[in-house]
């Protein structure tokens, strides 16, 4: 009776020329299924970065392949994707800053002769506006594509109109929020329509490291003089807790598959709370809410990680094990799972020395183990652009292959990824053959094996 009613209900909805939803997996099935993940870095994310040099909006014709290849990336291909996917990672979060393509014209930003530098963009007399121009849609929604024709899932983020650049429009405070607030639910009104039929594999990422208006890393208000300022940093993690619910009001308000799409919220920053050299690193993770969601177990928490090891592997490994704990104690407990949708090893924040002194190896073990911590925690890894960088992207091919092996086994284990998708756990006593969601197969169109008792379907 209540499939009948579902399905005259659907009938109702169809008729009156609206979309009726499929029912999606939920956010933690989603986070498990993504296995192991990438980033297409420095790529659809591209910008200037900096209202004095405008420097992509004065020498290129501002087509979206100028864009994608500004930062020394090739123009992305299906092929490139299928690699990741054929090596083993099931998930591809695809950074995409919107902001140099809406109505801004940027007419303004030319040479200077006088001055012997750009003149700069004023955006208060040439606003970016709140329409996204239908060339950028369109080839976001073609990577988009890339990735979900091959079974993979995928995460569309709004990126560097965040993070530490004067060209950020959206800066965690009250007073920018109810600025913005108008401007960023049209953002993504647009295009959750865009993707409005798309099914569970495409998720939507709300902002990426907003900061402060001290544009404070670790914590907020940790970039003005005193290092803390309590009654700032409050601010700052309320206006996120604001931006995130506007972003969930705005994409279930289109309706469609996007009442029930899974969404994904970040702390202040994307900060981890990694390291304990200060009381207040876990405070972005404690001050993050969970937001009121009409749909239930559809939204995930996302975080970013770059510990530094250069104080020794056995150092490192024991940060990240304690960061885990933390993430699990102070966000996971708010009832979503995490995605760490950027890591890597980068400058340790206290003397800013970086990495590069690090052995090999050790780089290599410690990817390893990050994964197998994040995997044992039930969090998504995804890697930050690294693997296959510049031109190796064209080809495509990999270039560091090690590093790409030890994130495999890292979540595979020593056998890496074999070329066979694993159907289901603990199949050993059923004769019946389940897909990666755990649905039943009537009638598989692969031949199917049984390996060390478990059955597996060919690829």
């Amino acid at each position: 009776m209540r499939n009948r009613i579902t399905s005259i209900f659907c009938a109702l909805y169809m008729m009156t020329g609206m979309l009726c939803a499929q029912s999606f997996e939920t956010a933690a099935s989603a986070v498990a299924n993504m296995r192991v993940g990438w980033n297409l870095g420095n790529t659809l994310e591209s910008n200037s970065g900096d209202v004095n040099n405008m420097w992509i909006e004065a020498w290129t014709d501002r087509s979206p392949s100028a864009y994608e290849t500004a930062w020394g990336q090739a123009v992305t291909t299906q092929n490139l994707i299928k690699m990741f996917k054929d090596a083993g990672f099931n998930a591809i979060r695809v950074p995409v800053t919107w902001y140099p393509h809406m109505e801004a014209t940027f007419n303004s930003v030319k040479w200077d002769n006088s001055k012997n530098a750009l003149a700069p963009w004023d955006p208060s007399t040439d606003d970016i506006g709140t329409k996204i121009q239908a060339t950028w849609m369109s080839r976001v929604h073609e990577v988009v594509d890339y990735v979900i024709s091959q079974g993979m899932y995928c995460i569309l983020n709004v990126h560097h109109d965040t993070g530490a650049s004067n060209t950020a429009w959206l800066i965690a405070s009250t007073s920018d929020y109810n600025k913005q607030k108008d401007r960023f639910e049209a953002v993504w009104k647009q295009i959750a329509e865009e993707f409005k039929d798309y099914d569970e594999h495409l998720l939507f990422e709300g902002y990426n490291e907003m900061l402060d208006k001290y544009r404070s890393w670790c914590f907020a208000s940790y970039g003005s003089s005193s290092h803390y300022n309590a009654t700032d940093a409050t601010d700052a993690y309320n206006a996120i807790n604001s931006y995130a619910q506007s972003f969930v009001d705005a994409v279930r308000a289109t309706e469609g598959n996007n009442a029930q799409r899974n969404l994904i919220v970040s702390t202040y920053g994307g900060c981890s709370g990694e390291g304990n050299w200060n009381d207040h690193l876990q405070d972005p993770l404690k001050k993050m809410n969970l937001p009121t969601d009409a749909a239930t177990n559809h939204i995930a928490f996302e975080i970013h990680a770059y510990p530094s090891i250069k104080n020794g592997l056995n150092n490192a490994k024991t940060s990240v094990s304690a960061m885990m704990d933390a993430l699990s104690t102070h966000l996971a407990s708010k009832g979503a799972p995490i995605i760490i949708g950027e890591w890597g090893t980068a400058n340790d924040i206290e003397s800013g020395k970086d990495d590069l002194d690090v052995r090999p190896a050790d780089k290599i073990a410690f990817a390893r183990y990050f994964v197998e911590q994040a995997k044992a925690k039930g969090f998504a890894p995804f890697y930050w652009m690294g693997l296959s960088d510049g031109t190796h992207r064209s080809v495509p091919e990999f270039n560091q292959e090690d590093l790409k092996e030890a994130i495999i086994k890292g979540y595979y284990g020593d056998q890496g990824y074999t070329g066979i998708s694993q159907i289901k756990e603990d199949c050993r006593k059923t004769t019946e053959t389940y897909d990666l969601q755990g649905r039943k197969i009537r009638n598989p169109q692969h031949g199917i094996y049984i390996q060390n008792g478990k059955k597996y379907i060919a690829k």
